[in-house]
């Protein structure tokens, strides 16, 4: 799995309520979710992030409530993946979940800027900034969660397993 897209930054403790506020839990609906993603720590960030493109953050990213609702709504605005120094732990095993790629690397975070353009490869960890012309190393993502990611979620990758033996 390759990723690449435009780098939107953010700093530390980015908490859940942040990526998606309180206010708009009443639904679960993906679509109206992404409409309100970092709505309160950037409130131009949905009309301005585009398919693909990358969030990048300091550490303890998607702290706070264990709501899946935060990584449904980054996949669903077309955020390709998240890069982190580090990521609370309920918030890593929810993206996993839904499907959302997570890498932590505290030197891409320390170098990369917003605007950049960065390509990611999943199976390697290899993270390069093609605006900078560098390359970090994250920890690779295990085969078997590329295999959930890239079905859409743990949900779909058990369907998918059940499926094939029955």
């Amino acid at each position: 799995m390759k990723f690449s897209g435009k780098v939107w930054k953010f700093g530390d403790d980015i908490d859940t309520d942040l990526i998606i506020p309180a206010r708009y839990l009443n639904t679960s609906d993906p679509e109206e979710l992404a409409k309100h993603c970092m709505e309160d720590a950037d409130a131009s960030f949905y009309s301005k992030v585009q398919k693909g493109d990358i969030i990048v953050a300091g550490k303890n990213f998607g702290c706070g409530s264990s709501r899946e609702h935060a990584p449904v709504a980054i996949k669903a605005c077309g955020v390709s993946c998240v890069i982190a120094k580090t990521f609370a732990r309920i918030f890593y095993r929810n993206a996993f979940n839904i499907g959302l790629s997570i890498f932590e690397c505290e030197e891409a975070v320390e170098k990369i800027d917003e605007g950049d353009v960065l390509e990611v490869d999943a199976s390697t960890g290899i993270i390069k900034n093609l605006t900078k012309n560098e390359e970090y190393r994250a920890t690779p993502v295990p085969e078997f969660m590329q295999e959930i990611i890239s079905a859409g979620g743990l949900i779909n990758y058990v369907k998918k397993k059940v499926s094939r033996n029955a």
